[in-house]
């Protein structure tokens, strides 16, 4: 009932919010009677603001349409190479016409970076792949809103996360041989129970692992997200924030955690810090500071943006990470696309190096519940393992903004190129020498005894006379 409500609110809504917009522009032209008022600038401004705090939010688009590369301008090109039911592996193909650049995009490691599904979508980690598009190959999990999706694809499980995966994983090592894998905040822990599977099968496994700001073990410095899933019961989550999807989307009738819900959580984590920033872009407007406006709307253009997920994956969620620990206590067994239960063994990985990174600040996982991934990865040798504090950096400090790209990025790039194998230099290419044909001039015709008997007569004659 409650999602009807709120849809029901959302399309009382839009129209107002649609009139707030038409009405900002309106008093913002200082060619039309309405922009000759004394107050209309500022009047202008309050219907901006209306209007983003009415509007409905979509899913952004990545909008990556170039990279520098060592100064050279790279072409961008977006591509879904593996569609699931519930999430899509996307591309970021890289072109030039530059060959010595293009010498250099060819040698570089690939990555599979795996987003969170916690509500928002993946162009949350645009800034990282902006970033890491300068020296890999770069593939990441796209997830879809599972309102969007039908109930004739079945159910998502966190088994079905841990699954796409493993998938995706093997899909990069079938082009590449092998890959780097980089989690952010909830993937750490799949992505460490898809490379325990693996590892546990005897299967190849990735070159290393980077796992940033996760909840490995959510008991150590528990934040406000942790206390509330560990704090309420398993009924009280399935109860109180699990929907049914209405009847005006693609998905109707499938249950749900809806975005909504995880958006009005993160927001009242820090509602004084939200309230300031919508009341400085409304000052921003007064004052025509287009840099600072452009910046806030670009932030909620992506916070606002959010997505259903479903049921069984959020509640198992809650359930196996933030209530019951199965990672750390090992009594975590998960079906495989086979049917076959498999328990989660992240002391059988050997192969694959081990990078942690947590934020200092960081208030949805706290201090020590990333760098916990070592204690129990017992397989790997010390000589793999890297940990990394990020001195002042918040949650989304640690792979966005000015910490990620000048304190994060650096360290990562030097951890995952130091555990990429060299790639044997190819034997210099000889163009084959093409035989020229030389053709010969055509002789003089040749001079008859006759001709030449007559002209030295001739001669004789004229020097006798």
């Amino acid at each position: 009932m409650l999602y009807k409500i709120y849809e029901t609110q959302r399309s009382l809504m839009e129209p107002f919010s649609d009139l707030a917009h038409s009405a900002s522009k309106v008093y913002g032209n200082p060619l039309s009677m309405f922009g000759q008022n004394p107050f209309a600038q500022r009047i202008s401004a309050g219907y901006d603001l209306m209007h983003r705090l009415g509007k409905d939010y979509e899913k952004p688009e990545f909008g990556l349409r170039t990279v520098d590369v060592d100064g050279v301008e790279v072409a961008i090109h977006e591509r879904v190479e593996i569609d699931k039911p519930f999430c899509e592996l996307r591309r970021f193909k890289r072109f030039t016409d530059d060959q010595t650049t293009l010498g250099k995009l060819k040698g570089q490691p690939a990555v599979l970076i795996v987003a969170p599904l916690s509500g928002h979508y993946a162009t949350l980690l645009r800034d990282t792949v902006k970033t890491m598009l300068k020296d890999h190959k770069v593939y990441i999990t796209d997830w879809k809103n599972a309102r969007l999706v039908p109930l004739s694809e079945g159910e998502f499980h966190l088994d079905d996360y841990v699954n796409y995966v493993q998938e995706f994983i093997r899909h990069l090592q079938g082009i590449y041989g092998n890959c780097h894998v980089v989690s952010v905040c909830q993937p750490t822990v799949p992505v460490l129970a898809a490379v325990s599977l693996m590892a546990s099968r005897g299967e190849l496994t990735p070159l290393s692992m980077t796992m940033m700001g996760g909840p490995i073990d959510a008991r150590k410095s528990p934040t406000a997200v942790n206390n509330l899933a560990m704090n309420k019961s398993f009924e009280w989550f399935e109860n109180n924030v699990i929907y049914r999807v209405p009847t005006n989307f693609a998905g109707a009738g499938r249950r749900v955690y809806p975005g909504f819900l995880q958006h009005s959580g993160f927001v009242a984590m820090n509602p004084s810090n939200h309230a300031k920033s919508h009341y400085d872009y409304f000052k921003d407007l007064i004052k025509g500071d287009d840099a600072s406006t452009e910046a806030h709307r670009k932030f909620y253009d992506e916070y606002n943006a959010v997505l259903d997920m479903d049921a069984n994956y959020y509640l198992e969620t809650i359930r196996v990470v933030f209530q019951e620990f199965c990672l750390l206590n090992g009594t975590w067994n998960i079906k495989g696309v086979d049917g076959k239960i498999e328990p989660v063994r992240p002391q059988d990985i050997t192969t694959t190096a081990l990078f942690s990174v947590e934020g200092e600040l960081d208030d949805i996982s706290g201090s020590g519940q990333t760098e916990a991934v070592h204690s129990i990865c017992s397989g790997v040798p010390k000589s793999e393992q890297k940990h990394l504090e990020v001195k002042g950096a918040g949650h989304f400090g640690i792979f966005s903004g000015r910490r990620w790209r000048e304190m994060v990025y650096p360290a990562v790039k030097s951890f995952i190129l130091s555990h990429q194998p060299v790639a044997a230099k190819p034997a210099p290419v000889v163009d084959p020498v093409t035989p020229v044909k030389i053709e010969k001039k055509p002789s003089a015709a040749p001079v008859k005894r006759e001709e030449v008997a007559t002209k030295n007569v001739a001669s004789k004659s004229l020097r006798k006379k």
